[in-house]
């Protein structure tokens, strides 16, 4: 509830211009005012969303559907309400004058006396398109059959043996709708319930919790995946901050005291980058006893990362170029031998470890043969484009509420690909066809170091 109500608050705002008080506007549809008949200026209220926006030096022009007509209502506002918010998405709230249109498309138009944002678009901004995949679904994205099986009750008579003719599932991860509707609309992204039916009771195995996954194609490299995930984390904090300071103080006193510094710390500086090898040495040369024994190609447990984080100063670190044996058959491929590992990343937090997952997907076609060839079915697809994947992993949100709200998040990149870290038993996937992308060079590792510039990656990460 915390999450959400903060999200909702933040993304409000209101943009309005000072006007005489009238009596209350009567609340149309948007159908209601295209076929009112008399059109004389009587204040109305309509809601809805922009699905245009036309703006000239004196005039703004929206056009505004609410789903009551096939049809949108054209509003006309001074220039004065022009806003980076008045965007394509934006759901509104239009008070003004119902008066006779001039132009021979529509008989009316609304002035606009007051415009106010209900809620805005930002993805939308950033490029990003909110698709909303499935929630039952045939398929199983994780690969590790940690699923709910949906089946109608007793009571209804089904004639086939399944429902749907096939098994269904409650899904685990909307990756695979998002894939298809990449090759479509460039960056795509959901935030949607996930289920997972794993067997344990901590509060770091949620059986129901919201995730957002992203898939963004035309990616070049872990540095451009990386700028989307610390972007993601910092504008979402401050956005909280800022919006929501009354439920920001109360988890600050009563529910995780002492972390407000350390919010603008990790928020003013710029996330570091280790690799995995620079974290196992690390590991391994703490004084510190650690229930796991840290050994190169063995994965990254709580405890290890938690202190990762520690070492480096409690600034969230990005752990890039994990041992291929870890990760998914589909992650791009370093071709640093001896080691081999793949353009795969984690951000972890203090407080909580791993937070963000992702990687480059490899878009190779014949090294996806070979892999698959080594023990995955594989049917060849004909898509082209290189992407990747981000995903932010459930997380204990008893110790960071205000940080970590939002629970889980994933991102994808497209473009020599990069795919979201996925632990799981690889699923069965269908490959990407042949694309020229970036091949990550082998790294003379010296003393371990967490260091924002690394030689694989360009000088400067991120601003």
């Amino acid at each position: 509830m915390f999450g959400a109500r903060c999200l909702l608050r933040a993304l409000r705002s209101c943009s309005s211009a000072p006007c005489p008080r009238h009596k209350p506007s009567a609340k149309l549809s948007v159908r209601d005012a295209l076929g009112a008949q008399n059109a004389s200026g009587e204040r109305v209220k309509v809601q809805g969303w922009i699905r245009s926006v036309r703006s000239q030096k004196e005039v703004l022009f929206l056009h505004v559907s609410d789903g009551s007509s096939l049809e949108s209502l054209q509003v006309v506002a001074d220039s004065s309400f022009d806003s980076r918010e008045l965007a394509f998405g934006s759901s509104v709230e239009v008070q003004g004058q119902l008066v006779k249109s001039l132009s021979k498309r529509q008989n009316v138009e609304l002035k606009a006396e007051k415009i106010e944002v209900v809620g805005n678009c930002d993805a939308k901004d950033s490029g990003f398109v909110h698709i909303h995949t499935p929630v039952i679904t045939s398929n199983d994205c994780e690969g590790a059959g940690e699923l709910f099986q949906v089946k109608p009750s007793s009571k209804v008579k089904v004639p086939e043996e399944n429902f749907f003719n096939v098994p269904v599932f409650l899904t685990v991860s909307g990756q695979l709708h998002l894939e298809v509707m990449s090759g479509a609309f460039t960056q795509v992204f959901t935030f949607g319930p996930t289920f997972r039916a794993e067997n344990s009771q901590s509060r770091r195995h949620l059986a129901e919790f919201y995730m957002v996954e992203a898939e963004i194609s035309f990616l070049e490299s872990l540095q451009d995946l990386m700028q989307v995930m610390e972007g993601l984390f910092k504008t979402t904090t401050m956005t909280v901050l800022s919006n929501c300071p009354e439920d920001v103080e109360l988890c600050h006193k009563f529910i995780a005291p002492g972390q407000k510094d350390r919010l603008e710390h990790m928020l003013k500086n710029n996330f570091l980058i280790i690799s995995y090898t620079e974290a196992v040495e690390i590991l391994k040369q703490a004084s510190q006893n650690f229930t796991f024994t840290p050994e190169w190609g063995a994965d990254l447990h709580t405890e290890h990362e938690k202190y990762l984080v520690k070492h480096c100063g409690d600034i969230p670190v990005f752990v890039i170029n994990y041992p291929l044996a870890l990760k998914p058959f589909y992650m791009r491929d370093n071709e640093d031998s001896p080691q081999h590992t793949v353009a795969a990343v984690d951000l972890l937090v203090p407080g909580v470890g791993e937070l963000f997952g992702g990687s480059l997907r490899e878009e190779r076609y014949h090294f996806l043969e070979q892999r698959l060839a080594r023990g995955h079915r594989f049917e060849p697809w004909s898509r082209k484009i290189p992407h990747a994947t981000e995903q932010l992993s459930p997380c204990d949100t008893t110790t960071e509420p205000v940080l970590y709200s939002l629970c889980a998040t994933t991102t994808e990149a497209h473009a020599p690909r990069a795919h979201a870290a996925q632990r799981e038993k690889p699923p069965q996937r269908e490959a990407c066809a042949p694309q020229q992308g970036v091949t990550l060079a082998r790294r003379n590792w010296g003393k371990p170091t967490c260091s924002n510039e690394d030689p694989t990656l360009p000088n400067k990460l991120i601003n």
